[in-house]
């Protein structure tokens, strides 16, 4: 049964539990193969059967108290952006005077009222400014789980609670202005939180930046402007100099300098003409083209590429699993905890308060009190809002955001987020060799085919698809019907015209054609009725990049290997000219496979790049594919990685980018660990006052979010410089 993929935005998450419940929920469907959640995106991704609609998983994701949206996600960014700002300044105009009241009340003059100032401003600002706060625990509450809401709901409600009781007469530390600092706390954590997100998808944001909004069409010899969803395939489009080329298409009149550097990275313009094809996005330069409309909507270029990189960013890697074990249970354990630390302290308070003493040398806003219930209530809400469930759930999704989006500025497409971390660990890189090492652009430098040969052999190529079949294709600008075409696999074509059988393929003796095979051409042979008519030399230039890629492979401790289905002699010369010494020469597509697995057997990390036709069952069988794509064939689904620009060079970019995306997802979870582990023992001895805690909570997340930030380019070129000094 095919498979049917939908990524689409969640709201209402607000920390890694939020995620997980909703990933759980479209788990348990029988009819989803797969679902992952990302925090940090706010998206979810599904594949699941032809039965799977939006619909369907809307109510899914309803179900546990979550909602799904069909705007996009830097709309539903915004408003979220925007709703927290309002929420900070409206929290911020109360805390900011209650909390200057409440030093000049410790330690000046009693402020008179200040415990009924407390308990109003403590209610507008946990009532009213926090109300989403209210609404996402009362959520995962009802549904019968909790999240990071739970944690700042119930240290704000017993804050402010503690300063109700007071007014009405108990002997207890009134803790209201704690409760606003919480939750100011919190929505200034939110609100730097949701900055440098939307900084960290800007590479997103450039792509969908250039998807046009409405294309000139041509309707019954007028022209009109359309919504983009209006324009079908077979349309003709019209583009005017300066106008993004709003669909991919061939162009069918005019001529103009196109800037297609959102495909290839290019600046250098790129001459199109009649029957050239154009990609959506592009920038027409210089003249008016004409353009019938090939691919439209998701369809495009440009929509696939940014669906791919969303879906990358959504992805989970395998060391992301403790992480995700750990955040399932983290909360009803801190809540454990800080229900522990309360008992302790109130019970307690007598025989280990005066151990304090000494302590408050160093932290001196240990509270001073001759309460065990206001130490008990102190210590229970340290706890609570000290953990910090978020840190541990964006340190995975965050690093992965700015990696794929470092990775698509330089070319390359991930489409698979595991092989962010397998690619550091490759040890052998597989590659072919046409399309691959060389151009993959082949021409004819020489046939000895006589014309009427010529024209058979024409006519039997161009059905074609291979680029040594595009290229003798063109030996002939006449063509005839030929019907009876048979491949043979790894070999030729078999094809019958005119009551005799010609063959179009290897040659069955090399021997015949040393002298071409010493130039590095490679030689097709032509047989009539089994006997040889000619030959057909072919050359392909080597990709410029080719040879420098293999240099940096090697001085990274990495096996480059050719495999290719062409002669020894010709493969050999190409692979002296790049530095490759190692060649498997003459291979046929179902044996490539057989290759990856021979390296894999040998304990190597193995990496297939390949065109993603013949390499196909290559590509998905080792460790990492990487496919060499173009802007009209891009989804190649049996490859991991697809290189958009430029050649194997790519292949030393992924590796980099991956052991600096690792090396970040480490640093993060290390650092959410660590925080953690020191942090709650401390606030559960009450050496850490509340507004203190909530601030280091906020802290770890932004500290998370902009250490992933340093996958940038400026920090990719000083890695990349100290390991080599050629840069790509």
């Amino acid at each position: 049964m095919p498979e049917k993929k939908i990524t689409f935005s969640v709201t209402g998450m607000t920390c890694a539990n939020c995620a997980r419940t909703v990933e759980k929920v479209l788990s348990k469907d029988e009819n989803i193969k797969f679902a992952s959640v990302n925090l940090a995106t706010n998206t979810a991704f599904v594949v699941g059967d032809e039965s799977i609609d939006l619909e369907k998983v809307k109510k899914l994701v309803e179900s546990v108290g979550y909602g799904v949206s069909t705007e996009k996600p830097q709309q539903i960014e915004e408003k979220r952006f925007r709703q927290i700002k309002r929420s900070l300044i409206m929290a911020l105009a109360v805390t900011i005077p209650i909390s200057i009241l409440m030093i000049i009340n410790m330690f000046f003059v009693k402020v008179p009222y200040f415990v009924l100032l407390e308990v109003i401003g403590g209610a507008f600002v946990t009532f009213v400014a926090g109300k989403n706060t209210i609404k996402g625990a009362w959520i995962a509450l009802t549904h019968k789980h909790t999240n990071m809401d739970t944690l700042i709901f119930f240290g704000a409600l017993t804050s402010w609670l503690t300063s109700v009781l007071a007014l009405f007469g108990f002997e207890l530390a009134s803790f209201g202005a704690i409760g606003t600092m919480i939750i100011s706390f919190h929505l200034l954590g939110r609100f730097i939180e949701s900055y440098l997100r939307d900084r960290a998808t800007k590479e997103i944001k450039k792509l969908l930046s250039l998807q046009a909004r409405e294309a000139r069409v041509v309707i019954n010899g007028e022209e009109l402007f359309l919504p983009i969803e209006a324009v079908k395939e077979n349309m003709l489009v019209i583009v005017k100099p300066g106008e993004r080329i709003p669909v991919d298409g061939i162009v069918i009149e005019g001529a103009s300098g196109v800037d297609e550097s959102v495909v290839t990275g290019e600046s250098m313009p790129v001459e199109k003409k009649e029957n050239d094809e154009v990609v959506g996005g592009a920038l027409n330069l210089t003249g008016i083209l004409k353009i019938k409309v090939t691919k439209t909507g998701e369809d495009t270029f440009l929509s696939k590429m940014i669906q791919l990189i969303q879906e990358a960013q959504g992805a989970k890697v395998p060391i992301q699993a403790l992480a995700d074990r750990i955040t399932n249970w983290f909360v009803p354990t801190i809540i454990t905890l800080a229900v522990i630390s309360g008992i302790f302290w109130y019970f307690g308070f007598d025989k280990f308060y005066p151990l304090l003493e000494s302590a408050r040398k160093i932290f001196p806003w240990i509270l001073s009190t001759n309460d065990p219930l206001s130490f008990a209530i102190f210590a229970f809400v340290a706890t609570v809002v000290i953990a910090c469930p978020c840190a541990l759930g964006l340190a995975t999704p965050m690093a992965l955001i700015t990696g794929t989006s470092l990775a698509a500025k330089k070319g390359l497409l991930i489409r698979n987020a595991e092989a962010i971390q397998t690619m550091k660990d490759v040890k052998v890189v597989l590659m072919d060799k046409t399309g691959t090492i060389t151009q993959g652009n082949p021409a004819v430098v020489d046939t000895n085919l006589d014309e009427e040969v010529k024209k058979i052999v024409a006519s039997i190529e161009k059905n074609s698809n291979h680029p040594l079949a595009k290229a003798i294709s063109k030996i002939s600008e006449k063509y005839v019907e030929i019907k009876d075409i048979r491949e043979i696999s790894g070999k030729g074509v078999i094809a019958k015209y005119d009551g005799k059988e010609y063959f179009v393929g290897k040659p069955e003796d090399y021997s015949r054609y040393e002298t071409l095979l010493k130039e590095g051409y490679t030689v097709v042979e032509v047989r009539q009725d089994s006997e040889i008519v000619g030959y057909i030399a072919i050359e392909d230039p080597i990709r410029q990049d080719s040879k420098i890629a293999i240099e940096n492979l090697k001085s990274m401790n990495v096996i480059p290997v050719m495999v290719t289905g062409d002669n020894e002699k010709t493969a050999k010369i190409v692979a002296e000219k790049v530095g490759i010494e190692k060649v498997h020469s003459q291979v046929k597509p179902d044996e490539k496979l057989e290759i990856v697995r021979k390296y894999q057997v040998e304990g190597n990390k193995v990496l297939m790049v390949g065109d993603g036709m013949n390499d196909a069952a290559a590509l998905k069988g080792a460790d990492v594919g990487i496919a060499i794509g173009s802007g009209t064939d891009l989804a190649i689904d049996n490859a991991d990685i697809i290189i958009t620009k430029e050649g194997i060079s790519k292949i030393v970019d992924a590796i980099y980018i991956s052991n600096l995306t690792f090396k970040v997802i480490k640093q993060n979870l290390f650092w959410a660990f660590f925080y953690n582990i020191i942090a709650i023992p401390m606030a559960m001895l009450g050496l850490l006052h509340p507004a203190i805690a909530e601030a280091a909570m906020a802290f770890s997340s932004i500290t998370v979010i902009l250490n992933s930030s340093k996958i940038n380019e400026r920090r990719y070129a000083k890695v990349f410089s100290s390991k080599k000094s050629c840069c790509i």
